[in-house]
């Protein structure tokens, strides 16, 4: 017999970090892998898209397992000496470094912003990139009064200029326009 998926734990608004400490579901740690859990829900709808090519497929396959690692990371409680957990590496950020460069080299100079849509894939991956702002923020409330990894920081912040750049990209592989944003007259 499995074990349940419900433990009733929760239903007084606590929850465990990975090593057993309660913590409040408000908990800043909550927040970051919560919305970090919940950006890689995203990179596979924005994955599962009809038309997405499938070497971009295979980089968001990619992203999403270095998720994994990042919630993982953020879920366990500071000082675990459990097991070792996989770790988020300078090289990951420098792959990603590597796809931005790559898509970049393919688009014209951006020269005004740009609003988030014109395709649904577009906006889907504009979607992402919010939300991956937001991951950004939640770990940066962190950092601000625990050490957290190295990499883990700089990871999300990249992978929000790729998610930027990606959304150009593909709108360029999809024969759409950037729409332009055009700020009204004061």
């Amino acid at each position: 017999m499995s074990a349940k998926v419900y433990t009733k734990t929760g239903d007084k608004g606590k929850t465990s970090l990975l090593g057993g400490t309660k913590v409040p579901k408000s908990n800043d740690r909550i927040a970051a892998y919560g919305t970090t859990d919940e950006l890689n829900a995203f990179l596979g709808l924005l994955h599962d898209q009809d038309g997405m090519p499938e070497p971009i497929q295979l980089q968001l396959r990619w992203i999403q397992d270095r998720m994994f690692t990042l919630g993982s990371l953020l879920a366990v409680e500071p000082g675990f000496k459990g097991f070792e957990l996989p770790q988020i590496h300078a090289e990951d950020i420098e792959q990603l470094e590597k796809w931005i460069d790559a898509f970049d080299a393919e688009l014209l100079e951006l020269k005004n912003f740009i609003l988030p849509r014109g395709h649904k894939i577009i906006s889907l991956t504009h979607v992402c990139r919010t939300v991956c702002r937001r991951a950004e923020r939640s770990i940066s409330a962190i950092q601000d009064y625990e050490t957290i990894g190295t990499f883990i920081l700089p990871f999300v912040n990249r992978l929000s200029d790729y998610l930027f750049v990606l959304s150009r990209k593909l709108t360029k592989d999809l024969n759409v326009t950037e729409i332009r944003w055009e700020p009204r007259k004061p």
